[in-house]
């Protein structure tokens, strides 16, 4: 079984995460620039087994897709073309960054470190990556 990898597309950052190899527990991996996720991506890929990559797709309250999505959508184009092995799944993102300042506050952050947007960029990825694996697990019961 290979990992699974969530991408919390930004137009300055990226957040990461990954599931362990039996794809039970969510993990922050990394926020990269988004100049540099392309071979953030490849040396990943080559490296470890990634079988599924779940990117979160911002939609508005009205469930219309907000308009991030003009940045997002050339990137999973791209990405389709870069890695055609790899299945990819967007899944709507809405309120992940506050989810993530949340956990944040939870776990005693202070005011300083909850205003490190790489952080939170992680945080996000790791929220809509553990929250797909639960969607996924239910659908198997």
């Amino acid at each position: 079984m290979g990992r699974i990898l969530a991408v919390d597309y930004g137009k300055k950052r990226v957040g990461l995460a990954v599931s362990d190899p039996q794809q039970i527990i969510a993990n922050k991996l990394a926020t990269v620039a988004t100049h540099t996720l392309w071979d953030f991506l490849q040396s990943y890929f080559h490296n470890e087994q990634v079988e599924e990559v779940v990117v979160g797709y911002p939609r508005q309250l009205n469930n219309k897709p907000s308009e991030a999505v003009v940045y997002i959508n050339p990137f999973l184009k791209k990405f389709k073309e870069k890695f055609p092995e790899i299945r990819i799944h967007v899944v709507d993102e809405r309120f992940t960054s506050q989810m993530a300042m949340q956990t944040m506050i939870d776990g005693g952050i202070g005011k300083m470190g909850r205003r490190n947007k790489a952080l939170v960029d992680a945080i996000s990825a790791t929220i809509i990556l553990q929250s797909f694996m639960e969607q996924k697990r239910n659908l198997k019961k």
